[in-house]
Parts: structure tokens; C-alpha cells; sequence
């Protein structure tokens, strides 16, 4: 078995001054990729600012041999964005990858969501997320490698109670790195997705103690470190890691039902009679892009 290792790599984590983020600049770190810790050093609810957070990380780095580098622009501005890859540029001369993970929580029930907790959550997570890599991608163009990797949530894919804003940020994660795939390819530039359960700050008061203490951050850091790598070659993956278990989920589309020939419109009844054909799941499809779903849907046409 090869080793993996990212000997000459540069990798930006955002959100990496604790729990996630930190364990996997901490194993960058150790197996040769130089890193930039970012960290805004605030509260889970995105509330303060301060530096510790990502020092602190880049002198564990240091002390296990490593190069590394603290930055503490906010994700959520393009200044930042820019800012945190301009920083990678002059210091190490380039962005092979890049790992966005800083992220917030302001849960509440959607009749009791307010614009600025609505707006606050996207701006971190997704805009968050173009902020930083719309300048670390025109990098990795340049230079023709590129491993990119976004988080999501099973919130976003199958939903939790009180998390519309969250829920919604992370699933629209999944849309832009399903672009992502398409416009990188022929740069060599990966981008992938992890959908992590750990015991963070996140979810200190979400999972019981005995569970808790079994959800460590350094059970995700494999998959991560994995998309990461050159060995890893798919893109648009959805991996999910938690505790030691590993999985993919994706979004597919069932065989369906053709109510017409072409002519007659099927009326409401028509769909009501055929909803269980309709709704089925059985033998479903995974489409690349939605090109290859538009192809798929005029060959039954004919």
C-alpha cells in the first residue's frame, strides 16, 4: 500500500482553529503539506473575533515538524476570501488544496426565522464558500491541480428540525460543487464533498455523553485527507464519515412513469393513479450532470 502524502502541497483550512478543521491541518500538516490555518477565532454562533485559535494550531504544526502559516480574514467576505489565498500565494508560492469547514450554527424554527439568522448562517457557509474559493480555483487553474473540498450536512440532505438555514447553505453546497466538477476537469482540479458527524463544538449538546465521546474528529480526518490527495481522482462525491464508518450518498432519480404519448396531457387523476410509479426508487439512476439526465429523458420520448 502507498502511502499518502502531500510533500510539496499548500492547503488552506478554513474554520481550522478547532475541532474538524484543526485535526485535519494537524494531519496535513504531519504528512508534508504546508499549511494556512484560518480561523475568525469566534464563538460557534459566529459572534467575536480573536487569533489563539489558529496560532495555537500552527504551533502544534510546527512542533511535529510541519510549516504553517495563521490567517483570520472572515470567509464570508470576497475581501477575506481573497485575502486568505493571497496569503497562501505569497507565502508558499501556490493553493493545490483547499478544505472549506468554518461554519456557524444559529438554529430556530422556520416560523421564528428572522432575515439576520437567515442571512448570517448563508453568508458562512455559502457564500462563505465562494468567497474563498473563487480566488483559490483561478490559483489551481493557473497551475493546472486543484483538490477541493466542501461540507455538508445530512441537514441539508434529508433535513433537521429547526436548521432552515443551515439545512439550506449546506445542500447548496452540493449544487455548487456539482458545477465545480464540469469547470475544473480539464485543470486536474477535484472537488468533492465530506458530510461529517463529530463531537465538536457543533454538537456538544446535540449527541449523548457515551456517544459523544466516541464521535472524534480524528475518524473524519481520513476521508478528508483522501479527497485531498492525488490518488483520489472522482469528483462530486458526497462522502459521509462518522466514527469509523464511511459511506457515499447521492441524489438519483427513479425509473419514473410515462403518461402520455406525446399528444393527450395527463390530468391530476392521472398522476394520482400512477404516484406510486412515480414516486418509486426502484433501480434508480445517478446522473454525472444534468445533461446526461436530459439524454436519458429523450430516449424514453422516442
Amino acid at each position: 500500500m502507498s502511502e499518502i502524502n502531500f510533500n510539496g502541497r499548500v492547503a488552506i483550512i478554513t474554520g481550522a482553529g478547532a475541532g474538524l478543521g484543526r485535526q485535519y491541518a494537524l494531519e496535513l500538516g504531519k504528512r508534508g503539506a504546508k499549511v494556512v490555518v484560518n480561523d475568525l477565532g469566534g464563538a460557534r454562533d459566529g459572534s467575536g473575533q480573536g487569533t489563539s485559535a489558529a496560532d495555537k494550531v500552527v504551533d502544534e504544526i510546527k512542533a511535529q515538524g510541519g510549516q504553517a502559516i495563521a490567517n483570520y480574514d472572515n470567509v464570508a467576505l470576497v475581501e477575506g476570501g481573497e485575502n486568505i489565498v493571497k496569503a497562501a500565494v505569497e507565502k508558499f508560492g501556490k493553493v493545490d488544496i483547499l478544505v472549506n469547514n468554518a461554519g456557524i450554527v444559529r438554529d430556530k424554527t422556520f416560523n421564528k426565522m428572522d432575515e439576520p439568522t437567515w442571512d448570517v448562517v448563508m453568508n458562512v457557509h455559502l457564500k462563505g464558500a465562494f468567497c474563498v474559493t473563487r480566488p483559490a480555483f483561478i490559483n489551481m487553474r493557473e497551475n493546472n491541480y486543484g483538490r477541493i473540498v466542501m461540507t455538508t450536512s445530512s441537514s441539508g440532505m434529508y433535513g433537521n428540525f429547526g436548521q432552515s438555514n443551515y439545512a439550506a447553505a449546506k445542500l447548496g453546497l452540493l449544487g455548487l460543487v456539482n458545477v465545480l466538477k464540469l469547470e475544473g476537469g480539464k485543470y486536474n482540479i477535484k472537488s468533492n464533498l465530506i458530510g461529517p458527524t463529530a463531537a465538536t463544538r457543533f454538537t456538544e449538546d446535540v449527541f449523548p455523553p457515551e456517544l459523544f465521546a466516541k464521535m472524534k474528529p480524528d475518524f473524519v480526518a481520513p476521508a478528508v485527507l483522501y479527497l485531498c490527495s492525488e490518488d483520489c481522482t472522482d469528483s462530486g462525491m458526497v462522502i459521509n464519515a462518522a466514527a469509523g464508518y464511511y459511506s457515499r450518498s447521492a441524489i438519483v432519480t427513479g425509473p419514473g412513469a410515462i403518461l402520455s404519448d406525446g399528444v393527450k396531457i395527463p390530468s391530476p387523476e392521472d398522476i394520482k393513479d400512477n404516484w406510486g410509479k412515480i414516486t418509486s426508487l426502484d433501480n434508480p439512476e445517478y446522473y454525472y450532470q444534468s445533461a446526461d439526465m436530459f439524454k436519458a429523458f429523450a430516449e424514453l420520448l422516442k
